[in-house]
């Protein structure tokens, strides 16, 4: 099986992208769906071995796929390995600001360490690259970045730490569209609603008994798939995208509408797009797709 992406054969051939958090989840989804299109991929993230393996797959299925392990909260890496990546492919054309991280916990309960070590995975990380990747290539030759952001817009009760740095990233989003425009660099931001995605095997506790019913408050009542995100990011990295910039596109099968008021009843009426042939579904999910059976 290959990766079944709605967009043209080739779309990104000749194209070198990277994309930060590549060893899981969306970002590892992203990078098989823009490698399956043509595109050279650049895997970031902390931990080789999760980036090793998704560039095997990728290879398996007739993909290009390069990586460097990188704590982008680094500063000084982050200038290196950018500088080391463009001395081996030339240039940079797309980069995916996917790498992030949190922990559930009420304001209350978050110390300084916990705050700022959050912030800065979230949104200095972000910029750090962002900066690097503007400065060292695309200020001369142009190209497109996607900020992976969140559904925060009521807030983020529970994880108000990632809610602030995502809100911030949001804004340098609408700020870099402008201030990089003129170098023909576009800026746009994408915020995922709840995804069926590993990362939810990550939480547990509190956090992991409301997985199964965060469906329930979104008007399609289901949850995204990866594909469905990705397909998102790669719409805007991509040249139909050529006259959007400073926005941030959500793609949270309208979670944010939903109210008491005029709650959605129970339906499958919304059928999700199933792309990535490698999608694993979350153990938590397993688990409750097990007990309705």
């Amino acid at each position: 099986m290959t990766y079944r992406s709605v967009f043209r054969s080739g779309l990104f051939e000749g194209q070198t992208i990277v994309v930060t958090g590549g060893g899981s989840g969306i970002g590892r989804c992203t990078a098989h769906e823009l490698a399956s299109l043509g595109a050279t991929v650049i895997l970031i993230g902390r931990k080789r071995d999760k980036l090793e393996r998704v560039a095997a797959e990728i290879g398996e299925d007739g993909g290009k796929a390069d990586l460097e392990p990188l704590d982008i909260r680094d500063e000084e890496r982050v200038k290196a390995v950018v500088k080391a990546l463009l001395e081996r492919h030339d240039a940079i054309d797309g980069l995916v600001n996917n790498a992030g991280g949190q922990y559930p916990a009420p304001l209350a309960m978050i110390n300084q360490k916990g705050f700022e070590t959050v912030v800065r995975t979230n949104l200095v990380g972000g910029f750090l690259v962002a900066r690097e990747v503007f400065m060292q290539c695309m200020n001369r030759r142009g190209g497109a970045i996607v900020n992976i952001v969140a559904d925060m817009w009521k807030g983020m009760p529970g994880m108000g730490h990632s809610g602030a740095a995502r809100a911030g990233m949001v804004n340098f989003t609408k700020t870099a569209a402008v201030e990089w425009a003129a170098a023909g660099v576009r800026v746009n931001a994408l915020a995922p609603g709840w995804v069926a995605s590993s990362g939810m095997d990550t939480y547990d506790g509190a956090a992991k008994a409301m997985i199964p019913k965060l469906a329930e408050s979104v008007p399609l009542k289901r949850l995204s798939t990866e594909a469905e995100i990705s397909a998102g990011i790669c719409f805007l990295l991509s040249e139909a995208a050529a006259f959007i910039t400073g926005i941030t596109l959500p793609v949270d099968g309208g979670a944010p509408l939903f109210n008491s008021v005029w709650p959605t009843p129970k339906h499958d009426a919304s059928k999700p797009y199933d792309g990535f042939h490698r999608a694993v579904t979350p153990k938590v999910l397993e688990e409750l797709e097990k007990e309705s059976e």
